[in-house]
């Protein structure tokens, strides 16, 4: 089980690197890449697609706690998964390094960089980084694995 807490590693680290460099690069603005994609440095301080963002301050700490109880509770969750649940585990893996990645931020700096912007014309999808994209990854690894185990015990 130690490679999916590696895996976790990784995400945060990519994470955390990745926020750097945008928070040192991208101090100046937009920088748009493709018609469709664009860097944009953005600061958080709620949870997805900014709720909660302006509340006045609590929020940083709810969010602190909740993070904080799934991280430990996919931590003891990973450690008891069967050799066999490769693609959960995997899963799993790739939700907690993101919410450690997002977690170390709110603690740290009192808010999430984000700086990931996709967008259509005048239409922007919220900013979000690469902790985000690893927990939307994660999710959707994870409503796999539930299909699949469904089908292989109705088979």
């Amino acid at each position: 089980m130690k490679i999916y807490y590696l895996i976790s590693l990784v995400v945060v680290g990519l994470d955390q690197w990745s926020k750097n460099l945008a928070v040192s690069e991208l101090a100046d603005g937009f920088i748009k890449v493709t018609d469709f994609f664009s860097l944009f440095l953005a600061y958080n301080k709620g949870a997805a697609f900014s709720f909660l963002s302006d509340a006045g301050g609590w929020q940083r700490w709810f969010f602190t706690l909740i993070a904080s109880a799934v991280s430990a509770v996919l931590v003891v969750w990973i450690y008891r998964l069967k050799q066999h649940e490769k693609l959960l585990a995997i899963a799993l893996a790739l939700v907690l390094g993101g919410a450690i990645g997002n977690l170390y931020d709110r603690v740290m700096l009192g808010h999430v960089v984000d700086f990931i912007l996709v967008h259509y014309q005048d239409n922007y999808f919220p900013a979000f980084n690469i902790a985000d994209s690893a927990i939307s990854v994660g999710a959707v690894l994870l409503i796999l694995d539930a299909f699949l185990q469904g089908k292989e015990n109705r088979e």
